[in-house]
C-alpha cells in the first residue's frame, strides 16, 4: 500500500474517489497558523472543510459563524482546518479583512492549496476541472484518521454550522456501537436500536422491529 502522505507542492496523481471508510489523506501544507501535518491532529476529530476562494460573500459568512462556533468544536474534541487554492498571502489578507470589518477573529487555520493536490486527493476537484474553485465540501475525520462523513454544497448556497456541530454529534454517539442515530437527532433524543439480525429477534421486537426508538441511556 503506498503512503498516503504528501506535500501539497509535488502530489500530482489524481487518486480513486474518496469515500466514507477512506482513510484520509495526509498532507504537509502551509497555513495561517504556520505548517501544518493533518496526521497530528490524530486523537482528534477533523472538520476538514474547503470553500471556493477568498474574498467571497458566502465564505465569508461561513468563516464568520464556523469562528463564533469554534469553541463549541474545541469542546466536543474537534479540530477545525479551512482549505482552498488560493495562496497563503491571500488568505492571511482575507482573515484580516475578516478581523478587521466584523470583529471576527478566525481562531483555525486556513491551508494555501495553490498546486491543487489537496483539492484533488480529497475529490474537490478532478483532473477535468475547467476551474480551480473547490466545490463547497466538508469531511469528517475520526481521531484514528477515517472519513465518516462527506458533504458537498454548490459554490451559491452556504453550509448550515449547526448542522455540522449536530452531524459531528450524532458520529461520536453512533461510533459507541451500540445505538443509530435518526432523522435530526440531537443530543438527549430517543435513539435507535440496531436492527435484529436473528428471526427470534424480529419476533421479540414485533411488528416495528425494524425501527425501535429507546431513551439514550448515554445522557
Amino acid at each position: 500500500m503506498s503512503d498516503p502522505t504528501f506535500e501539497a507542492c509535488s502530489f500530482s496523481q489524481a487518486p480513486s474517489p474518496l469515500r466514507i471508510g477512506d482513510t484520509a489523506p495526509d498532507f504537509v501544507a502551509r497555513t495561517t497558523q504556520g505548517d501544518l501535518t493533518l496526521s497530528t491532529l490524530r486523537g482528534h476529530w477533523v472538520l476538514l472543510f474547503s470553500h471556493p476562494a477568498d474574498f467571497t460573500p458566502v465564505c465569508t459568512s461561513e468563516f464568520i459563524a464556523l469562528a463564533r462556533a469554534e469553541p463549541q468544536f474545541r469542546a466536543m474534541n474537534c479540530a477545525l482546518v479551512g482549505l482552498s487554492v488560493d495562496s497563503l498571502p491571500s488568505h492571511l489578507a482575507w482573515v484580516d479583512a475578516i478581523r478587521a470589518q466584523f470583529g471576527v477573529v478566525i481562531p483555525f487555520p486556513v491551508v494555501e492549496d495553490p498546486s491543487m493536490a489537496i483539492s484533488r486527493a480529497y475529490g474537490m476537484l478532478d483532473s477535468t476541472a475547467r476551474s480551480s474553485a473547490t466545490v463547497r465540501a466538508a469531511y469528517m475525520i475520526d481521531p484514528d484518521g477515517i472519513v465518516r462523513a462527506i458533504t458537498w454544497y454548490p459554490m451559491t448556497v452556504g453550509r448550515s454550522v449547526a448542522e455540522l456541530v449536530r452531524l459531528l454529534a450524532a458520529l461520536q454517539r453512533v461510533a459507541v456501537g451500540d445505538v443509530l442515530a435518526p432523522e435530526g437527532w440531537m443530543p438527549g433524543e430517543d435513539v435507535v436500536k440496531p436492527t435484529p439480525q436473528r428471526q427470534e429477534a424480529v419476533a421479540e421486537a414485533g411488528p416495528a422491529w425494524f425501527m425501535v426508538l429507546r431513551p439514550d441511556e448515554k445522557v
